[in-house]
């Protein structure tokens, strides 16, 4: 048997290492990136969903902040006597830091969609972790707190993403309902049919603030669906608010901790 671990098995077994190893990069970087998918990660990562307090739903709100249309959300969820959370991209934070300071000035949390709204196509894990501990620093330095929760943009995280936040010390957090508003046909009562068949106690609400990735105009649905949603939870028995307010699964952190 001697021949068969000579030079040349040897550059067999070696060149098949080397094709394996692709592979492998591709799995750990697009395997996490399946928690997408709705049903799965609420029957077996609820945490990860966002699922919560029986008695409470946590709103949030993806792509801002807006100068555009975050302001009307802010005046809506006042009239309500609602706060939410925010999931902000770092770059407009700078970008708008009189907006981003009122979010937090009105009792709603910031929390962290990436420094910007990019897809993760391929692996760069120097680069994922170099911009989202850029987005975390912005937030804290609007807000005057470190961030708790990350929710990379479209929902993907990847094994790049996931390492990145856990190196920044972020818990990521997804959803259980959205309402689809972010396309050219959304209204205020499509969002709200969209929601509520899956919401339900402990259930954790994702919308946009702004059509800055959707369709033009498309922030108006969800803005006219708020009254009817919160109406239903509070009818329902069911309080609304933040993440921080939710009792999310597993979070260990505690909201309103000073920033590093």
């Amino acid at each position: 048997m001697k021949h068969l671990w000579g030079g040349a098995g040897r550059g067999r077994l070696s060149a098949a290492a080397v094709a394996v190893v692709p592979a492998l990069v591709a799995a750990a970087h697009v395997g996490p990136a399946g928690t997408w998918l709705a049903g799965p990660r609420r029957a077996w990562l609820p945490g990860l969903a966002g699922v919560g307090s029986t008695d409470h739903v946590a709103l949030t709100f993806d792509d801002g902040p807006d100068p555009r249309s975050t302001p009307a959300f802010l005046a809506a969820l006042d009239e309500l006597a609602v706060r939410a959370t925010f999931f902000v991209v770092g770059e407009e934070v700078l970008r708008h830091r009189r907006l981003s300071h009122d979010i937090v000035r009105r009792g709603h949390e910031l929390a962290v969609h990436g420094w910007t709204h990019h897809r993760p196509w391929l692996p760069a894990p120097v680069r994922e972790a170099a911009q989202l501990a850029r987005a975390a620093h912005a937030v804290a330095e609007v807000s005057g707190v470190q961030p708790l929760w990350y929710r990379p943009p479209y929902g993907i995280l990847t094994g790049d993403r996931l390492l990145a936040a856990r190196r920044t010390g972020l818990r990521p957090v997804l959803w259980t309902a959205w309402g689809r508003d972010w396309t050219a046909h959304a209204t205020a009562e499509s969002v709200a049919a969209t929601v509520l068949p899956g919401l339900r106690g402990g259930g954790t609400v994702l919308l946009h603030d702004t059509d800055r990735n959707g369709a033009p105009g498309c922030w108006r649905a969800a803005l006219g669906a708020l009254p009817g949603l919160v109406g239903w939870c509070r009818a329902a028995g069911l309080r609304v608010g933040t993440l921080a307010e939710h009792g999310v699964a597993g979070a260990a952190r505690v909201a309103g901790s000073p920033a590093r």
